[in-house]
């Protein structure tokens, strides 16, 4: 079978609702690859500089942003965050999915750049139980926290716009729908176009 491209996976949810974990166990497939976004926030603890983030200075980011360097970039809890062209076509092109684990300003963007991408929105239970995840995770302080609740608030409407909603209430079984979701995309009639011309070349 002909290989296709990659497909362009957009990944998006509110803090606390569990998606890095999910996606390290999508990343367990090497089919799929983490696009590693850059933020000119601090790192949290646990975190690689090039494996979490990119990260780097307001300068650089804006030095970046000027040569036209990101393919989107979006600012979002007085921080900048932005996804690399890099990071994304060159794995396009060798069948790799690329995955952008972005929020919902950048999702927009990239809805208009790339509307062949595939848009997948994944929702805590309810925003009670994000709010005792986040305060679980103690990282970060109660003030930073309630921003968060009260960004998501902002972000959960925004799910309406995706192709798709996982509700990560328990990780196998989340885990498990973005698996099925990618499997009934990949036999969209468009993906096996050119299966399909090759079975009709050798009939």
């Amino acid at each position: 079978m002909t290989m296709n491209k990659g497909r362009l996976i957009v990944f998006s949810a509110p803090s606390g609702c569990g998606k890095g974990t999910m996606l390290a166990e999508i990343l367990k497939d090497e089919k799929f690859r983490c696009s590693v976004s850059c933020t000119t926030r601090a790192p949290r603890e646990g975190e690689i500089d090039g494996i979490n983030y990119h990260f780097i200075s307001e300068e650089e980011f804006e030095k970046r942003k000027a040569e036209g360097m990101f393919l989107e970039h979006a600012s979002y809890c007085k921080h900048s965050y932005g996804t690399l062209t890099s990071e994304v076509d060159p794995y396009l092109e060798k069948g790799i999915n690329v995955i952008l684990e972005i929020e919902v300003q950048g999702a927009m963007k990239i809805r208009e750049l790339r509307p062949d991408a595939l848009f997948i929105f994944i929702m805590p239970p309810s925003v009670d139980e994000l709010r005792r995840r986040l305060n679980k995770r103690a990282t970060e302080s109660e003030d930073v926290i309630e921003r968060r609740v009260q960004a998501a608030a902002g972000e959960i409407p925004f799910a309406k716009k995706y192709d798709y909603v996982i509700v990560n209430d328990a990780l196998e079984d989340a885990v498990s729908d973005f698996r099925s979701v990618i499997r009934a995309e990949e036999q969209r009639v468009e993906p096996m176009s050119e299966f399909i011309d090759e079975v009709i070349r050798n009939a």
